[in-house]
């Protein structure tokens, strides 16, 4: 009986998750020298003429890499589906997928997630530059809120979303990097994005301290951060940090000063 049941739970899991995934469209951006990036947007569910809305970059884990563009969808795509945040949020959510070959922010998996061995002088990786070329592209869109642009990690996620805001600090009003980790001699360059960082404390993936020097290394330089540990939780702390009740609307308060 408790194996059908465990049967009949992850069955209508995947059945919701394969329809959520046709609420995303599905996207190749291709540069000028024929370079590609899979990836998935949602957009506001009514777009009114003459209105601005925010957009959202997600930036998924290591175990969503491939190149079927459906894998990144895993986790988090549903929040973005509740009807009551599609009311209350309308936004462009952009998914993109990073190749199986590559690491979002560096060119190969760093040695230690230790935050001071995290490398310090880091060129942009070559995936980066195509992601770059994709936001900017929707940036350009006159429906867009360039006041309201946001970006979401998780785990290898969260490490190319302190390395973006830390490239472009100009572009983003808010970052939310979930069990990340990154150099904290390179956030000063991000002092003027707002945070909100989350990492659980029983993590044997990316050690807790990357987020706890992170939020420290913040503080010191005078960015407005906000810092939540998860007692007992391991690698997967984005699932209580996306029930909090104001993980949404913390974010879309949010605006470029």
């Amino acid at each position: 009986m408790k194996k059908a049941l465990v049967f009949w739970f992850m069955f209508w899991g995947l059945l919701a998750l394969a329809y959520g995934q046709n609420e995303f469209e599905k996207n190749v951006y291709v540069t000028a020298s024929g370079d590609s990036l899979n990836y998935r947007l949602l957009r506001p569910e009514i777009e009114k003429e003459g209105e601005k809305y925010p957009l959202v970059l997600f930036l998924h884990g290591a175990g969503e890499r491939g190149s079927d563009n459906e894998k990144q969808l895993f986790h988090g795509s549903q929040m973005w589906l509740n009807p009551l945040n599609r009311e209350n949020y309308p936004a462009f959510v952009l998914f993109p997928q990073c190749p199986e070959s590559g690491y979002w922010a560096y060119t190969e998996r760093p040695s230690s997630f230790e935050p001071d061995q995290m490398p310090s002088d880091v060129p942009i990786s070559p995936i980066f530059t195509i992601l770059k070329e994709l936001l900017d592209s929707y940036l350009s869109m006159p429906q867009v809120d360039k006041q309201r642009v946001y970006v979401i990690g998780l785990s290898m996620g969260a490490m190319g979303t302190y390395d973006l805001v830390i490239r472009y600090p100009e572009v983003f009003a808010a970052a939310i990097p979930i069990c990340g980790t990154v150099n904290p001699t390179r956030l000063k360059a991000a002092k003027d994005v707002k945070f909100r960082i989350f990492h659980g404390d029983a993590d044997t993936v990316v050690p807790i301290n990357g987020s706890r020097q992170a939020y420290k290394a913040l503080k010191a330089v005078g960015a407005d951060v906000k810092y939540t540990e998860f007692p007992g939780t391991t690698h997967g702390s984005w699932n209580p940090a996306f029930n909090l009740p104001d993980f949404m609307s913390w974010l879309f308060s949010q605006k470029k000063k």
